[in-house]
């Protein structure tokens, strides 16, 4: 193919015809011939008079000019140009495709599988034998076989959620000379430069990668009383502001979007930090965290026990005496920690056995020796020891001549009361929290002050281990590490009886920064080992939660050896359960590190996306067309044959000739125009079926729905816009209305993925057969049969009719019926789980469908109904009189229902189940 500039010719031999275009210029110059000149006296006599119609002698150079153009531009147009052609490099011998396939791959991999198709199949056209080699595979020997072999096979492909092993695959590959082009996911795995020098031994290597970034999430840690979130990109370039979401169940366990946190990167960095700071109850609901702007496995955080409610042992120094609450050391902990934390009580060497993440002693003053040695055990092995002083502590020899190893400091004999009828002081407000205790960051509020406390004895490490003081200096709560460990001694009662700390918000900040209802930190691998570790829920490349299936338990030496070097073939991302707790093993660590492949001089790298081919031969024919009919006119005009009405007539003409079908302004609308349309405001969008009448009527549907939207609600959608589903992107419309027609044709595979990728991440698609006045969804109606055919490929729940207590029937109005020009055609929804086949007692609804059902299916033709003219004038007749124009309005209702269901979920469903919530809340 020949090309000048970014302009290549089909058939470029045509071009030569160029040549004869200054031919064609002395030959139009000889039409018409000069007349011969003869001089006649008698033509004195006229000198000065004018005739009405003048000739000219000769054709004028612009007319020539314009005759050439048109001439040249027809030329051009059967040279077949096309604008943006992809450069074909004819090639030689075998043609191995590598491709990366992992979790990065995903951001784009449909691209990717286009372009491994493209170049298999154009080795076909080249008879080359062909071998595809997925890097994130085990490495296996390579066969060549022909392009008709790997079709189906690229088209099946995958990518993995985990980092692909490249050293290994050296020693596979063939022998003897073979061209590689190699689509790169644009990071530096390890082994890449091994595989690269063997690639390049056996002949030329080519790299194709996507200029996209790649953005990944680090696992989330606990830290200070907050959740600190850490994500990194590649490359890092201008500065970038991204949304990471925080999912889990809520109350009703339906999977929602808990919170949702901005992260910034700064110009230049490749790593961004944000803190989420979540009431516990909250964050205890978290299932996992992912950025809002990346859809791959990378992009997603798991969240396990880490961040989950703990295990907490409550011991008193005695039971609770009846009708004494108020007075018993654990009641003020029992209400601080019951929300965050599971509770167990019992004697000291039950518990113990419970291996609990933290054990509270309440004026717990002496231990059995058994006791003694078990807790001692059980701290210097992770756990958390929190004692509390009281008279029992005050009044006992514990810790007063040695240090006792389930205390923090040596004790004073007798503690210090203040504010008293006997004492010389006044009551003892709190110090401000040092900057490097646990604490730092809270306020004390004026109120909570101290009127008794036990006193530690002076002592060199006393100031290291005091992380709260109060305003006189006297330690208020001390800390010392015991192995792995920690012991931490609070120097007033748990209850309000030595001061008002526990009646305060305080006290519940302070149990959180002690990570009494958190866990401090990941596990590490001694805490791994020596357990079998169970698959829960696995992720795969897309960041999509899936069933871990018949997968076996691992090893704890093997999970903590992929947590630290990352997810494997053998060991894929998710959460694995062992015998206390749950460990999620994400794609990304802590410090894991995005670095860009650095491919050599010698390898030419190529992008993957370029601009789309568009041919040209059309454009000029027509350029041409309007030319010539320039030039008739021309002709005309300069032979005096256009003069008074006939002129404006002829021009007239010629400005209302339509040189082209109009086209519609979203079928020419470039992906980042209808990306920021679609974008900037709540967008509704049709389905362009390909019947101009069909698709007009939904356009003026959607147009008129979103009208009563602006009228009725806060929603203000924008104007409507046709979508091409092969074509156009789906992910920036929340609702889609496709009105079906018998002839439409069936999806390709490209866009079923593009729908079906569309239904799971939270759009919805109203299908309307229209054909309700013949037969309801599912009969034998052309439009029905076409439905069946569509749907055939795509990813639909289980569907079944609206049942009357369905949240779309009351999301903005209260609604029985959802006519549309036909009035009672059946509805078909997302059918509700069995779980949720009755109503919970006292409410007035089932829970039934909490979410977004991802289909709704009738037939009412509802764009019809909806259907104005610019003037906000109903453009077609619905029902008889005022019956019909009551239609119409139920019509618009449902409209707005289904538009509002769409955009707030489960929100009406939440509103009915208020006194269920409030109860769970223990409001």
């Amino acid at each position: 193919m020949f090309t000048l500039g970014p302009i290549g010719f089909a058939t470029p031999w045509l071009l030569l015809a160029l040549i004869a275009l200054p031919v064609l210029w002395f030959l139009l110059r000889a039409v018409p011939p000069a007349p011969i000149r003869r001089r006649f006296p008698g033509v004195a006599l006229l000198l000065g008079l004018k005739d009405d119609e003048a000739e000219t002698d000769r054709t004028p150079w612009w007319l020539l000019l314009l005759r050439m153009l048109a001439v040249g531009l027809a030329i051009v147009a059967f040279a077949g140009p096309i604008l943006n052609p992809e450069a074909r490099v004819a090639g030689s011998g075998p043609l191995l495709v590598v491709v990366d396939g992992s979790w990065a791959d995903a951001r784009d991999w449909p691209r990717r599988v286009e372009k491994a198709g493209a170049l298999v199949a154009e080795a076909g056209a080249e008879g080359r034998p062909v071998a595809l080699l997925r890097l994130t595979d085990a490495p296996e020997a390579l066969t060549f076989q022909t392009a008709e072999a790997w079709t189906g096979r690229v088209a099946a492909l995958e990518p993995q959620p985990w980092t692909p092993a490249m050293e290994p695959w050296a020693g596979t590959l063939p022998e003897g000379r073979f061209e590689t082009v190699w689509l790169s996911d644009g990071l530096d795995h390890p082994g890449r430069g091994a595989l690269l020098d063997a690639l390049q031994g056996r002949g030329t290597v080519r790299v194709i990668e996507s200029p996209r970034p790649v953005l990944a999430l680090h696992p989330a840690r606990f830290d200070a009383g907050k959740v600190v979130l850490a994500a990194s990109r590649m490359p890092a370039a201008d500065a970038l502001q991204l949304e990471v979401l925080a999912r889990g169940p809520d109350p009703s366990g339906i999977e929602r979007e808990l919170a949702r946190l901005p992260l910034a990167f700064a110009a230049g960095e490749a790593r961004a930090e944000a803190t989420l700071d979540l009431p516990p109850e909250l964050r205890n609901r978290i299932t996992r965290f992912e950025l809002a702007a990346g859809r791959t496995a990378g992009a997603v955080s798991l969240a396990d026990d880490s961040l989950k409610r703990r295990k907490v042992a409550l011991i008193g120094a005695g039971p609770d005496q009846e009708g004494l609450q108020l007075l018993s050391p654990l009641h003020y902990l029992r209400q601080a920690l019951e929300p965050v934390a599971e509770l167990i009580e019992g004697s000291l060497s039950d518990v113990v056995l419970a291996n609990p993440d933290v054990v509270v002693l309440a004026d717990v003053a002496r231990l059995t020796q058994g006791e003694s040695d078990a807790l001692t055990e059980w701290v210097e092995e992770g756990g958390l020891l929190l004692r509390f002083a009281g008279p029992r502590l005050a009044a006992s020899d514990i810790s007063r001549f040695e240090e006792d190893p389930l205390l923090p400091v040596r004790l004073r004999e007798g503690g210090r009361t203040v504010g008293g009828a006997m004492s010389w002081g006044e009551p003892k407000a709190l110090a401000p929290f040092a900057e490097g205790s646990p604490f730092y960051g809270l306020v004390a509020p004026p109120d909570v002050v101290v009127r008794a406390q036990v006193l530690a004895q002076p002592d060199p490490q006393l100031a290291e281990r005091t992380i709260a003081a109060l305003e006189d200096g006297t330690p208020l709560v001390t800390r010392k590490a015991l192995g792995d460990g920690q012991v931490v001694l609070v120097h007033v009662t748990a209850n309000a009886e030595w001061s008002s700390l526990p009646l305060s918000g305080l006290f519940v900040q302070m149990l959180e920064r002690l990570a009494v209802s958190t866990r401090a930190a990941l596990p590490g691998a001694a805490d791994l080992a020596g357990q079998t570790w169970v698959p829960e829920e696995l992720l795969d490349a897309y960041g999509q939660s899936q069933d871990a299936g018949e997968m076996g338990g691992v090893a704890g030496e093997v999970l903590a050896e992929a947590i630290s070097g990352g997810p494997t073939l053998a060991l894929p991302p998710g959460l694995y359960a062992g015998e206390d707790r749950r460990v999620a093993l994400n794609v990304m660590g802590p410090e894991t590190k995005l670095l860009p492949a650095d491919w050599p001089p010698s390898v030419p790298v190529e992008g993957l996306e370029r601009p789309e081919a568009q041919a040209l031969k059309g454009a000029f024919l027509t350029a041409a067309l309007a030319l010539l009919l320039l030039d008739v006119l021309a002709a005309l005009w300069v032979a005096g044959r256009l003069s008074g009405l006939r002129r404006g007539v002829a021009l007239l003409a010629l400005a209302l000739l339509p040189l082209a079908p109009e086209a519609r302004a979203q079928d020419a609308m470039p992906d980042d125009a209808l990306a920021l349309e679609a974008t900037t405001a709540v967008v509704l969008a049709h389905v362009l079926t390909g019947d101009a009448k069909v698709d007009d009527i939904a356009q003026a549907g959607l147009l008129g729905l979103g009208d009563k939207l602006w009228q009725r609600t806060s929603v203000e959608p924008q104007l409507p816009i046709g979508v091409d589903i092969e074509r156009d992107e789906l992910a920036f419309f929340p609702f889609l209305y496709w009105p079906v027609t018998a002839d439409q044709p069936t999806p390709s595979a490209k866009a079923y993925d593009k729908l079906n990728q569309y239904l799971r991440t939270g759009g919805m698609i109203l299908f309307d057969t229209r054909d309700a006045d013949v037969a309801g969804y599912g009969a034998t109606t052309p439009e029905g049969q076409a439905l069946q055919r569509i749907a055939a490929g795509l990813d639909v729940p289980p569907l079944e009719q609206m049942p009357p207590d369905h949240v779309l029937t009351r999301t903005f109005y209260l609604l029985h019926d959802f006519p549309g020009r036909h009035p009672r055609g059946p509805i078909w929804v997302e059918a509700a789980p069995m779980a949720e086949a009755e109503a919970p007692e006292g409410m007035p609804f089932r829970n039934l469908n909490d979410g977004v059902t991802p289909v709704v299916i009738g037939g009412n033709d509802w764009a019809a109904a909806w259907a104005v003219d610019d003037g906000g004038v109903p453009l077609l007749p619905v029902g008889r009189g005022m019956a019909g124009e009551q239609q119409r309005e139920i019509a618009w209702r449902f409209g707005i229902n289904l538009i509002m269901h769409v955009l707030t979920g489960n929100y009406k469903s939440d509103q009915v189940h208020v006194p269920a919530l409030l109860e769970r809340l223990g409001q």
